[in-house]
């Protein structure tokens, strides 16, 4: 996903694994209903507790990745240890959801 300021990957990332957990393992399995459920929760708890309300990289970092300057200021400006700390905000929603479930 990097470099096209769609969906952040912290969330690709949770939903990753929320469907790992809760997906299908085989062909005609019927769904765990549970995975929508985390799914539609973890989502939401990312907008509300850890983007503002964004799920968008591009809202959420302030960066056109397709303008080679923002990203290099980006880069430079701390940019990546900013969305480090958003992925531990999300692995700890992601932890609490996964051990409710």
């Amino acid at each position: 996903m990097d470099g096209h300021g769609e969906t952040c990957g912290i969330v690709i990332g949770g939903l990753a694994a929320i469907g790992l957990r809760f997906g299908r393992s085989k062909p005609g399995q019927e769904a765990d209903i549970r995975m929508r459920e985390c799914s539609h929760l973890f989502v939401r708890r990312f907008r509300d507790e850890v983007a503002d309300g964004k799920i968008l990289c591009r809202d959420i970092t302030g960066v056109d990745w397709r303008d080679p300057d923002q990203v290099k200021r980006f880069r430079e400006g701390g940019g990546r240890d900013a969305c480090q700390a958003l992925v531990g905000k999300a692995a700890r929603i992601l932890g609490e959801i996964l051990e409710r479930s």
